[in-house]
Formats: structure tokens, C-alpha cells, sequence
């Protein structure tokens, strides 16, 4: 089969597409034909050395989406020819997904609806799990809650904007303006230039004073920006950074509203299908659409990668091998 790999860790120019052995599925594993992989910033990470992959050479990628093509001797409840989605591959102990063929543990991949789109279910893992995890478990939020979304145009972003307004959430997210219209087709009530002077004051006055819930991928950006939106007993769930050290300028905005902060990431979730099939419930449903910017082919993951770290768009990019 053919497969991305990296013998060494750099840029994106290390990524080489080569004829390797298909892999043979462990017990506990299905053998899935890859219909589409999605591309995460993680997948940089593990080819840039900043997180360790399992060994070297390495095939990257999280997410993948595709049809059973065997089965592991102890595997129940799957069969060949059966269409499935998954995330938590490449990590901790795995090859990736960037390949024809892929294994997984069938702990990280659940069945996928006949209504839904293979190519969509392969980038919707990290996307899905995460604002699910956020909102749903970590936020705990509700019907008629005000939820912030920052940066609603990203892969976690439009995820979350969908998956808030599917539980009756009212939904205001930030992006830039090319993005106003599909943000709102997608569920939100309001959607803001994330650029503008004023965005704190027009956060609260879309939200009627303060935001019950929020989804943050840039704290060391939006920390304080939080406390200053926050209603009272608001809950802030950050799911990324760009610098290590984000901080309040006036802590008091938040004591004062009882404001509580949760930091998170995708790959502590306990039991990843249960995320996954509420997510496969809600594409099954027509709540969740995983917009796909852009498709690539294998010889084209060097590429996929730079984007995915450098241009804006809206969604998710995937790799169809």
C-alpha cells in the first residue's frame, strides 16, 4: 500500500510517500480502507518532533474515516464492509492514518450513518471530539445558555457553533467577516469580526450582559477577554494557546462573577466513542456538517500540513488517499 511517511523529524518537505506492507490488524483492531484523513495542527506536532511519535519511520494522522477491510480476532460488533469514523490514531502507540490502509483500536472508532459523508466523517474526530467535549461535558451547557465560540471558522470552531445550536444553545462566534454567512447558516445568532475595537462590548450586548459558556483556542489572546464577557458562574473551557504562560491582567473580573476555568484536551476523553457517536448522531440528524475546504491526495501531505498551520479557511482539510 502506499503510505506518508517522515524518517526524520523538520519541516514539511519530510513527508515522502513510499510502498510499504499493508498492516494486519491486532486483536482488539479493525483494518479500515482509508476513505479520507483529516489534517490537524497535532499531526505537525508529532512530524516536527514537538510531540513523540511511537518511533521512526512514522505515518501522521488522527482522524481518519473509511470501510472495514478486516477485523481482529477478538473484535465484536464490526464486520467487513461496514463504514466507520475514528480519532486517537498516530498517538500513543500507532502508525496514522495519511495511508491507504490504517489500524485502530476499536476503543477510538464507532459505526457512521448511512446519510453520512465519508470524506466529511474523516475530518470531523479531533473537530468534533474536542467542541463536544468542551461544550457538552466540560461547559455542561444548556438551552437558551449564551455560548461564545472563539474563532468559529476553524475545524473545532464550526464544529462547535453546530453543536451548540443543535442543543438550543444561542450561539455567538467570532471570524473573520468572509465567514459571517456560513456561521450563520450553521446555527449562530450572532457572528462578530474578531478584529473589531469594540468586540467586548458587542460580545455583551449580543448575549444580554455576559456569556453563560465559552470555547477558547487562544487563552494567552482571550484570558482576560473571558472574565471581561462572563456572566455570572460562567464556565470558560480553553483548548489551546500560542505561548505558555497566559495570564490575567485583573483576576477580579472573574472572582467576581464566580467564574470557573477548565483546560482540556482531546486526547484525556475516557471513552472516545461516546463523543464520536454523539457526533455521528448529530451528522445522522442534519445538526453537524463537516465543511470541507479543501482535498488533497498523498503526494500532497506536505502541502495539506503547511496549510493547515498557515492560511485561513473555512473547516477542515482532509486528505483522500
Amino acid at each position: 500500500m502506499r503510505a506518508v511517511r517522515l524518517h526524520e523529524h523538520g519541516d514539511a518537505d519530510v513527508l515522502q510517500v513510499e510502498e510499504i506492507e499493508r498492516p494486519e490488524p491486532a486483536a482488539d483492531e479493525l483494518l479500515l480502507e482509508v476513505a479520507a484523513a483529516g489534517i490537524n495542527p497535532v499531526d505537525t506536532y508529532f512530524r516536527d518532533g514537538s510531540y513523540e511519535p511511537v518511533g521512526l519511520p512514522f505515518t501522521p494522522g488522527v482522524d481518519v474515516a473509511g470501510t472495514v477491510a478486516a477485523t481482529g480476532e477478538a473484535v465484536e460488533g464490526f464486520a467487513e464492509g461496514d463504514r466507520v469514523y475514528g480519532t486517537g490514531i498516530g498517538n500513543g502507540g500507532s502508525q496514522g492514518s495519511y495511508a491507504e490502509y490504517a489500524t485502530i483500536p476499536t476503543d477510538r472508532v464507532v459505526h457512521l450513518p448511512d446519510s453520512a459523508d465519508l470524506t466529511e466523517a474523516g475530518g470531523a474526530g479531533v473537530a468534533a471530539v474536542t467542541a463536544w467535549r468542551a461544550l457538552i461535558d466540560h461547559a455542561d451547557l444548556e438551552p437558551a445558555e449564551y455560548c461564545l465560540v472563539h474563532g468559529g471558522s476553524g475545524g473545532v470552531g464550526h464544529a462547535a457553533v453546530q453543536i451548540a445550536a443543535a442543543v438550543s444553545a444561542r450561539v455567538i462566534t467570532t471570524a473573520s467577516e468572509e465567514y459571517h454567512d456560513e456561521l450563520a447558516d450553521y446555527g449562530a445568532e450572532t457572528v462578530l469580526d474578531y478584529g473589531r475595537d469594540d468586540l467586548a462590548d458587542a460580545v455583551r450586548e449580543a448575549a444580554d450582559g455576559g456569556v453563560d459558556a465559552v470555547l477558547d483556542h487562544r487563552l494567552d489572546d482571550y484570558l482576560q477577554f473571558d472574565a471581561d464577557v462572563a456572566a455570572t458562574g460562567a464556565r470558560v473551557v480553553g483548548i489551546g494557546e500560542n505561548s505558555p504562560d497566559p495570564g490575567f491582567t485583573n483576576d477580579g473580573a472573574a472572582r467576581s462573577k464566580d467564574v470557573s476555568y477548565q483546560f482540556m484536551s482531546m486526547f484525556n476523553t475516557p471513552d472516545l466513542r461516546v463523543p464520536l457517536r454523539g457526533a455521528a448522531h448529530l451528522m445522522d440528524a442534519g445538526d453537524l456538517s463537516i465543511d470541507v475546504a479543501r482535498r488533497y491526495d498523498l503526494e500532497e501531505a506536505a502541502e495539506a500540513q503547511r496549510a493547515v498551520m498557515e492560511d485561513s479557511f473555512l473547516g477542515k482539510l482532509v486528505i483522500e488517499p
